[in-house]
This record gives C-alpha cells, sequence and structure tokens, in this order.
C-alpha cells in the first residue's frame, strides 16, 4: 500500500508553495487551467522516500493524484472565501513559520552531525556516574493529611499496606496493584516523594504523612537494586538521541543570548 502524505500535510505545503517562482514551467496536471508544478510532485516523492517508500512509477501516479484532489479541495476553498478568513490566514501563516524553523534545523543538524567518537565521549561519562539505584515502591494517596496519619497508625497495627492500598487509595492505577509503582528512579518522581522513598530502608514504611501537588503519601519500600549500564551499542540510540538533544539545547540558547526578548 502505498503512503503519502496526509491532507493537511500536503495543504501545508501547498499553501507554503502556491506563490512561489518555479525554475520552469513543468508540470504534473493542470486542474481547471491552473497547473501544478512538477517541482511540488518532487518535493512529495523526496518526503515519501526518506519515508522509507520506494520511488516508482506506481508512487509517482499516487502523488500526482493526491496533488490534483488537494489543488480541487483549494479551489473550492477560495470559491467559498476560506482564504479571507482571519483564521485560517493565521493557520497558514503558523504552518509557514513552522517549515521555515524546520528547515534551519534541518541544516544545523547537517552542519553538526554527531560523530562516533562524541557518542563514546558521552558513554564513557554514562559509566564514570555515580551507581545509581531504582527503587520498587508502593503507595497509598489521601487528600488529607488526618487521614494519612490515620493510614500509618493503622499499618503500624499489622494493618496490610496492598489491602489498605486497594480499599483507600485514591490513585486508581496504582490501588488496583496494592500500591505498586513498580520499579522507578527518584528522578522520574516529585521531589518530596523521592526525598522520602530514598530515605527508607528495604521492608521500611514511611513514619510520617508526604505530601506533593497530588495529596498526601503514604510510602512503602519493597527493595532496592543498582542499575547496570548496558553495553555501547545497545545504548548508543538512547545517546544520539541525548547528544542531539544537547546540541539543540546549546542552540536555542546561543541565540536566545543574541536575541532581545521581552
Amino acid at each position: 500500500m502505498l503512503k503519502l502524505l496526509n491532507i493537511p500535510t500536503l495543504a501545508i505545503l501547498g499553501t507554503i508553495f502556491a506563490t512561489s517562482v518555479w525554475a520552469d514551467d513543468k508540470t504534473v496536471a493542470t486542474v481547471n487551467g491552473v497547473a501544478i508544478p512538477q517541482e511540488r510532485a518532487e518535493l512529495m516523492a523526496k518526503a515519501a522516500v526518506a519515508q522509507g517508500q520506494e520511488d516508482t512509477p506506481q508512487l509517482r501516479a499516487a502523488i500526482r493524484d493526491e496533488l490534483i484532489k488537494l489543488e480541487l479541495l483549494v479551489q473550492a476553498a477560495r470559491k467559498d472565501k476560506l482564504d479571507k478568513s482571519p483564521e485560517v490566514i493565521q493557520q497558514i501563516e503558523q504552518a509557514r513559520l513552522s517549515v521555515l524553523g524546520t528547515a534551519y534545523l534541518q541544516k544545523y543538524a547537517q552542519k553538526n552531525q554527531v560523530t562516533e567518537d562524541q557518542l563514546k565521549q558521552e558513554y564513557d561519562k554514562i559509566k564514570a556516574s555515580p551507581a545509581r539505584s531504582e527503587f520498587e515502591v508502593r503507595h497509598i494517596l489521601v487528600a488529607t493529611e488526618d487521614e494519612a496519619k490515620s493510614i500509618i497508625k493503622e499499618l503500624g497495627e499489622k494493618g496490610k499496606f496492598e489491602e489498605i492500598a486497594k480499599e483507600k487509595s485514591q490513585d486508581a492505577g496504582s490501588a488496583a496493584r496494592g500500591g505498586s509503582l513498580g520499579w522507578t528512579m527518584p528522578n522520574s518522581l516529585v521531589p518530596s516523594f523521592a526525598a522520602a522513598m530514598v530515605a527508607l530502608k528495604k521492608g521500611e514504611i514511611s513514619k510520617v504523612p508526604v505530601q506533593s501537588q497530588f495529596g498526601w503519601h503514604v510510602i512503602k519500600l519493597d527493595d532496592v537494586r543498582d542499575i547496570e549500564i548496558p553495553p555501547y551499542e545497545e545504548l548508543k540510540p538512547q545517546i544520539i538521541q541525548r547528544v542531539q538533544q544537547q546540541l539543540l539545547q546549546a542552540l536555542f540558547s546561543d541565540l536566545r543570548s543574541k536575541a532581545e526578548i521581552k
């Protein structure tokens, strides 16, 4: 099955390039006297190939059909004066800005391609970082501090954490699992919860309620384990994303530092 860009994407491309000056007068088709430039089809074919499709006569025929459909829609929209609508005009401008911004990012990425040395240096940093741990943790979430204190007292009287979580926790997802949040790392949790969790010993329950923006928590630590750093090749895709993100952050920091923003 041929996979082409969807109509909204085509509309954006059509809008952006509709008023462009083309290098020659080659056309894909003419719809009610309006010529569809060949370059527009080439742009779509290039995008399709980049998504893994093969440039075949069938693909070209499908692209031509899509461009004809788009031109018919555009002509109908103009007939209904939708091109004069303030909302549509704003959407067109937003699309133009988005394409320009994306084009700049693509050019920047081509000029700043991630090297194997950069990736290995980043992997070495990860390996050299202090051993990190992840925690198997449960919690019971309630609305008030008094409720949380009452639950802590009940647990101290040999109440079963899992049963109380199923009965009273307002976190429906974890309550069904006896309050279990599974294995997690501190940086994935809200700071107050994380700080209380790492202070617990294996099998221990928090002695005081912990407040967060979600309510009041009673926390139980089931287990702790060190995280093993995977081999370089296994971790490489994530490192690539990490280095690319660092490059983007550096770009935006540089652009912002040179800009006058009020």
